[in-house]
């Protein structure tokens, strides 16, 4: 595992289906890379960037790992073009930037992350983008269900919920995680939060620690 203090960040505008994509790639000290990370953040009418505190933990976890981490900003929001698509074109947007991180580091690994209505999108773009791990945090289950319509990602995939949470509930995530098969690795944090308020840094050592040996 590697330090993440030396980290170069790179501001970019990346190609996506409606246009411009406003993303930000922060990369670790070192040059060959085993993965790399794209990171989702959650909902663009409620607020939702690539600034969210829980989407920056997530890339910090990324980066202790030694990964590559590109987060950006869905359609719509801040430099990005377009307009809100309902998570449809959203799962679009994943897909071309997944693309394009691959293109940039070819033979490494992708991580696919998101948290919130970022963990329903990522889910529906890991079916056809394939990555070597799938990270959903506080995902809304009854939505990604819907929108998964039967479909499971076929990558080993790790969901991290917060108990305490009063927009996702825990049980109903719980549920939908036994309905499916194989079902994920679900990791319930006691007394968190849906913005894991006071947790990101238990938020953060939790991914490292499930990932650290993967």
């Amino acid at each position: 595992m590697r330090h993440h203090a030396a980290t170069t960040k790179e501001a970019l505008s990346l190609p996506g289906p409606a246009g411009v994509l406003e993303a930000l790639l922060e990369i670790p000290e070192g040059r060959d890379f085993e993965r790399i990370a794209v990171i989702a953040h959650p909902h663009p009418l409620h607020h939702g960037s690539m600034l969210n505190k829980v989407v920056h933990t997530v890339s910090r976890a990324m980066l202790e790992l030694g990964a590559p981490a590109l987060r950006f900003n869905f359609r719509g929001v801040g430099a990005s073009d377009g307009a809100f698509a309902d998570g449809i074109g959203e799962t679009d947007d994943v897909v071309a930037v997944a693309e394009w991180l691959r293109s940039r580091y070819p033979g490494a690994g992708l991580l696919l992350a998101g948290f919130s209505f970022g963990a329903m999108v990522t889910c529906n773009a890991a079916v056809s983008v394939g990555p070597d791990h799938l990270i959903s945090i506080a995902p809304p289950a009854a939505r990604t269900r819907k929108l998964l319509a039967g479909r499971r990602p076929a990558c080993p995939w790790t969901i991290i919920q917060g108990d305490a949470d009063g927009v996702v509930p825990s049980t109903e995530v719980a549920e939908w995680v036994t309905s499916l098969a194989p079902p994920p690795e679900l990791v319930i944090l006691p007394g968190v939060d849906h913005f894991f308020h006071g947790h990101l840094t238990q938020l953060r050592q939790t991914i490292v620690r499930r990932l650290g040996a993967a």
